[in-house]
């Protein structure tokens, strides 16, 4: 006949805690390790857009706030003194027009008020877009 060995609750109790623990801390070196895509938009945006707009409601910079950008129309906000070229653009603002300007904004809007600026890569404007978006900039 074979012995079973009896294993208190208190011991099961403290390998799965202990198991719980070893989870939660790979999980925090895993995220750590990587930037989240939130905050890897965010990132894009600080680096290329930040010094001359906000997403701030009013907040117009050397550039414009870029809040609720997404779906507004070009060259429209009242508080803001727009190239005269943006004013006249007639459109409104998508996710492939805001990243293709960012890439090559004379491309999208010709004497645009965003000279000498040179651009960003898609990837980067893409994640840009993504921050807009998610910062309530739709």
């Amino acid at each position: 006949m074979q012995s079973r060995q009896q294993t208190s609750p208190s011991a099961w109790l403290r390998t799965i805690v202990s198991a719980a623990a070893l989870t939660s801390l790979l999980s925090a070196t895993a995220s750590a390790q990587q930037p989240s895509s939130d905050a890897a938009a965010q990132q894009a945006f600080n680096n290329a857009c930040r010094t001359c707009h906000s997403v701030k409601e009013g907040d117009n910079r050397l550039g414009p706030n870029l809040n609720k950008i997404v779906g507004r129309k070009a060259g429209a906000l009242p508080d803001y003194n727009y190239s005269p070229s943006m004013k006249d653009a007639g459109f409104a603002w998508d996710q492939d027009k805001l990243t293709r300007f960012m890439v090559k904004p004379d491309e999208v809007v010709s004497g645009n008020k965003m000279q000498p600026y040179g651009g960003i890569s898609a990837e980067e404007a893409a994640k840009v877009v993504t921050y807009l978006q998610a910062a309530g900039a739709h």
